[in-house]
């Protein structure tokens, strides 16, 4: 396995504890972040697996320095998978997400919210969709990985 994608599936295991033991008993906005900022990184090391994989093929010259660069690079390169182009769309909210200013409500509670303001739209993310994001991240490495080793 690459150290790319040896790297997401670490970041992944980290975002798991942060999702069902952090989270469960402190219950803060400030976990949200951080279970955020991991699935972005996990986003950020399988995407580069894949460059990694197509520049082994000798489908890509250069694999490109910024993470937003290579997403865009790789959803242009698998424009026909669309598991890797709606993947590189949720990177992208999630960035944006984490860049956002953003409120609390709820703290210290079970139904504790980070709602963000993104392209002119509230994103409101609590235990259960902060649940539906690690999911999709975990699909989606799953399928970089299927691809990346054959």
């Amino acid at each position: 396995m690459s150290e790319s994608l040896h790297s997401a599936f670490e970041e992944l295991k980290r975002a798991d504890h942060l999702l069902y033991v952090s989270l469960k008993y402190s219950r803060t906005v400030d976990v949200i972040k951080s279970v955020i900022e991991r699935l972005i990184a996990c986003y950020d090391t399988s995407l580069l697996a894949l460059l990694e994989h197509l520049k082994e093929q000798k489908k890509i010259k250069e694999i490109p320095g910024s993470p937003i660069a290579r997403a865009k690079l790789a959803k242009e390169m698998q424009a026909d998978d669309k598991v890797i182009t709606e993947g590189v769309e949720f990177y992208l909210l999630l960035r944006k997400i984490s860049k956002a200013e953003f409120t609390r409500a709820r703290e210290f509670r079970r139904h504790v919210t980070m709602t963000v303001v993104v392209d002119g739209g509230t994103i409101e993310v609590n235990i259960d969709k902060i649940q539906e994001y690690f999911d999709q991240t975990k699909a989606f490495v799953a399928h970089i990985k299927n691809i990346v080793i054959k």
